[in-house]
């Protein structure tokens, strides 16, 4: 687990002294173990190690001479055992121990469509010098993140959007559409991010960029190919076990010890089953709860299961005060607004667990490939009124998370007249779905492509990568993905619940009654810390962020902290607008200042 980043330069393009070394020590949080620099004509390549597999061989960028290629890689390829035994057969000669080393020889041996054969979770960047481009590629679900931006004189990559920043050749815009969408989803989806300019390379792509900087888009995999299966719940258990065992072989693979995030829902619980199954020992687990909060927790469910398969247990019991001084440092860490409060919990138990690994299992995924959100079976009633007062997607992802009345009241005039609808990214998705998949199918696609990348995977990947620590997610092997899409409606949803076969396979590996337990999630308490007297300190405080008088009508602020003291809705409006304000600061005032692991949110919000 790495940050990469660099550039391609248009020809006679000289880029300024230390741009290399300045992109990667934004990046240095991402990989503390090693960092190392390419520059070969246009092209400059860089990358800060985390060292999982290979410790003492692999070293970044990677070369190999003979071929004219450079490479550097974020992630890891968990089949690359079985690959390099092919390309050895076909001559090639491995130099490292790092997994990484296989992508380089495998597009040597199959040009492009060796991104067919990785199994696992990357992004990387090639130099391909003989055939004069540079590939950027990412893999098929976005575990791993990819940003550029195409400038007039040079492309420029980053693992993360702090690394782009200082070169871009203005101050940082915001991007009004991807601001929008935040405030509306809790997240931007899509190409385009919160950075006027700035995109993501979309997940199970490659971009092709040439010496005159042209753009060519390489889809290597798409969940529109899976087609529906006609299959019983005996064989689809059967199959299910196989694939399930498949995927833990190859997540195991590492040269130092790991641990699992265990929630005390279904998910994790069926990582921690098979953990035990594939002897992985009494590894460190972590499960995270609050004090002086009304809030329920799953800790007691947590702490069975982890006694149940023997493991080192880790019992966080939080202070909200805790919770919400990582506002600051998330904000930084995320790069991406998004409204998941998870977020901070997440960033506490990746603190907590970098103490003792660099590995953790986590079972994000668990949810949009077996059906388990109640979202994905609404009444049919509800689906067909929301449908068609929001057409274009099924009645699926049809309300904003703002109150209509706030939109009214609080968005500036740039932000109220934004086009296109907010809504595009997911009637986009569901309108690209085969004719013959169900509405479950559509729905689970929809997410896979738009909140999966750009929400949870975001948490995921860049609050254990701000301490140093690498997040397995099993469950997005990219099998599992086409085996749970393919699945009959049946398998997935019963009796008023979701996720069936996962759990009628699981349930004689867990301890009795696991699974009976009502799904709680993985909540935090917001409403007991935003209000009072700290609801109307925040609302002063917004009306005197540049973002806020920029993109919003301060005027409008004392309504909104009367209505949330009052207990008239208006939290999540009120915590968006704080975060809004405080991703400002970070990202177009005072790019580079980076927050403590523990701030007073409150300091960070006011401009200078």
């Amino acid at each position: 687990m790495c940050g990469i980043t660099g550039f391609i330069l248009r020809a006679g393009v000289e880029p300024a002294p230390g741009t290399l070394e300045r992109m990667i020590e934004r990046l240095g949080h991402r990989g503390p173990d090693d960092s190392g620099l390419y520059r070969e004509g246009a092209v400059g390549l860089a990358q800060s190690r985390l060292s999982i597999i290979g410790l003492e061989t692999g070293h970044q960028p990677l070369l190999e001479p003979a071929d004219g290629l450079a490479l550097v890689a974020n992630g890891e390829v968990y089949n690359y055992r079985e690959l390099n035994a092919a390309l050895g057969a076909a001559g090639r000669v491995m130099r490292t121990g790092s997994d990484s080393e296989t992508i380089l020889h495998a597009y040597a041996v199959h040009g492009l469509d060796a991104l067919e054969r990785l199994r696992g979770m990357y992004a990387f960047a090639l130099h391909d010098r003989r055939r004069e481009r540079l590939i950027l590629a990412r893999d098929r679900l976005g575990i791993k993140p990819l940003f550029y931006a195409r400038l007039p004189d040079r492309v420029v990559f980053a693992s993360e959007l702090k690394a782009l920043l200082a070169l871009l050749p203005e101050s940082p815009r915001v991007s009004a559409p991807a601001l929008r969408q935040f405030l509306h989803h809790q997240f931007a989806a899509g190409e385009d991010t919160l950075i006027e300019g700035v995109r993501r390379v979309p997940p199970g792509e490659a971009l092709v960029i040439d010496p005159e900087l042209n753009l060519t888009h390489h889809r290597y995999w798409s969940a529109r190919r899976v087609a529906p299966r006609d299959i019983g719940p005996e064989y689809a258990s059967y199959e299910l076990g196989e694939r399930l065992d498949a995927a833990m072989r190859e997540h195991m693979r590492a040269d130092v010890p790991f641990g699992l995030f265990l929630s005390g829902g279904v998910d994790s619980a069926v990582l921690a089953a098979l953990l035990h199954r594939h002897g992985a020992g009494r590894i460190h687990s972590f499960s995270v709860g609050y004090r002086g909060t009304r809030m329920a927790d799953e800790l007691d469910a947590a702490e069975r299961v982890a006694a149940h398969f023997g493991f080192e247990h880790h019992r966080l019991e939080l202070e909200l005060d805790q919770v919400f001084g990582r506002i600051p440092h998330s904000i930084w860490a995320a790069d991406e607004l998004m409204r998941d409060y998870a977020c901070l919990p997440t960033s506490i138990l990746a603190e907590q667990a970098s103490a003792e690994l660099k590995v953790v299992f986590s079972g994000e995924g668990g949810d949009e490939i077996f059906g388990g959100y109640g979202r994905y079976r609404p009444p049919r009633l509800e689906r067909w009124g929301k449908g068609l007062l929001r057409p274009g997607s099924g009645g699926f992802r049809t309300r904003g998370q703002w109150a209509g009345r706030w939109q009214r009241a609080l968005y500036g005039p740039a932000l109220a007249t934004v086009e296109p609808p907010d809504r595009a990214p997911f009637v986009a998705a569901w309108q690209a779905t085969p004719g013959d998949w169900s509405d479950l199918q559509r729905r689970q696609y929809t997410d896979l492509v738009t909140a999966l990348p750009d929400n949870l995977l975001v948490k995921t990947d860049r609050m254990l990568m701000g301490f140093g620590v690498e997040g397995r997610v099993p469950f997005l092997d990219h099998r599992l993905v086409e085996f749970g899409l393919a699945l009959p409606d049946t398998l997935k949803t019963r009796d008023g619940s979701g996720k069936w076969l996962l759990k009628r396979w699981a349930e004689p590996l867990l301890p009795p009654g696991h699974l009976s337990a009502p799904k709680r999630g993985f909540h935090v308490p917001v409403g007991d810390w935003l209000g009072g007297e700290r609801a109307a300190r925040v609302g002063e405080l917004l009306a005197r962020n540049d973002g806020i008088r920029t993109w919003f009508r301060p005027e409008a602020l004392p309504a909104l902290v009367a209505a949330r003291r009052a207990g008239r809705g208006g939290g999540r409006e009120l915590f968006g607008l704080l975060q809004f304000a405080i991703w400002h600061r970070l990202f177009i005032e005072r790019p580079g200042l980076t927050p403590a692991p523990h701030e007073d949110p409150l300091d960070w919000i006011a401009s200078d």
